[in-house]
């Protein structure tokens, strides 16, 4: 139960906090700015990560569960209610903003500014992006654990940076859903529901294409949390050792 809350307030934080930041940039004239937007994703899921990392994994993202999912490091048992308590935080963010910001119209709905299949392709080539690389610092020499919430936070950053301009920068289906169905534009979610599920799994067989064989299994990673718990666990270790 605490990692099913852990992964709500966390999810939530994080919609909260980044489509807070798109609804705030449009309400006060751009005062945020494209790239202060991208930074707060980032940021938000680095302070996620070692707030809740330890306790749940920090997934923030059903994608990324169900890329865990797919490289067999978590069970199907615990998959399920992850992405319902994803989906519930991202929704409960997002009535917080309609209550807040009655007047918005998207409250930070991600849609294409080009074609769909633009969008679609790079939402899947981004949430591939990010799922090798939260496979790899998870799973990685144990050094890397300790600066995971960085890397992980920086690639969302990054990503958001360039490729938010014309697809959103999604690549999680959860952060799409609960804008959508609070502002009621369901047009193009199929995308940010489809695309980075797809793009997670790729993600998981370029883990395996370049890594040690049994990186992306049960034999070779934390077998019940998720990538970003390392961080806190690691560096818990360390000071202990060092005690």
């Amino acid at each position: 139960m605490k990692k099913l809350a852990a992964e709500f307030i966390g999810t939530f934080a994080l919609v909260f906090a980044g489509t807070g930041a798109i609804v705030i940039d449009g309400t006060t004239g751009g005062t945020v700015t494209h790239v202060g937007v991208a930074l707060t994703f980032g940021l938000i899921v680095l302070a996620m990560i070692y707030t809740v990392g330890d306790i749940s994994g920090a997934h923030l993202n059903p994608a990324v569960s169900l890329g865990f999912l797919a490289a067999r490091v978590f069970p199907l048992r615990q998959a399920v209610p992850y992405i319902a308590v994803q989906c519930c935080g991202a929704l409960a963010a997002s009535g917080v903003l309609r209550l807040l910001f009655p007047r918005n119209e998207m409250l930070g709905t991600t849609n294409p500014a080009g074609s769909a299949i633009q969008s679609f392709v790079l939402e899947l080539i981004l949430t591939a992006i990010l799922m090798f690389v939260i496979l790899s610092v998870s799973t990685g020499a144990a050094e890397k654990g300790i600066t995971a919430g960085i890397v992980v936070g920086a690639v969302i950053g990054l990503e958001a940076m360039f490729a938010g301009p014309i697809c959103g920068a999604s690549m999680n289906p959860a952060r799409s859903l609960g804008p959508a169905l609070m502002s009621g534009h369901f047009q193009y979610l199929w995308i940010y529901l489809l695309a980075p599920v797809i793009g997670a799994c790729i993600g998981v067989l370029g883990c395996r294409c370049v890594r040690e064989s049994g990186c992306c299994s049960g034999r070779g990673s934390h077998p019940t949390s998720g990538a970003c718990a390392l961080a806190p666990s690691m560096l818990k270790a360390n000071q202990l050792g060092q005690a």
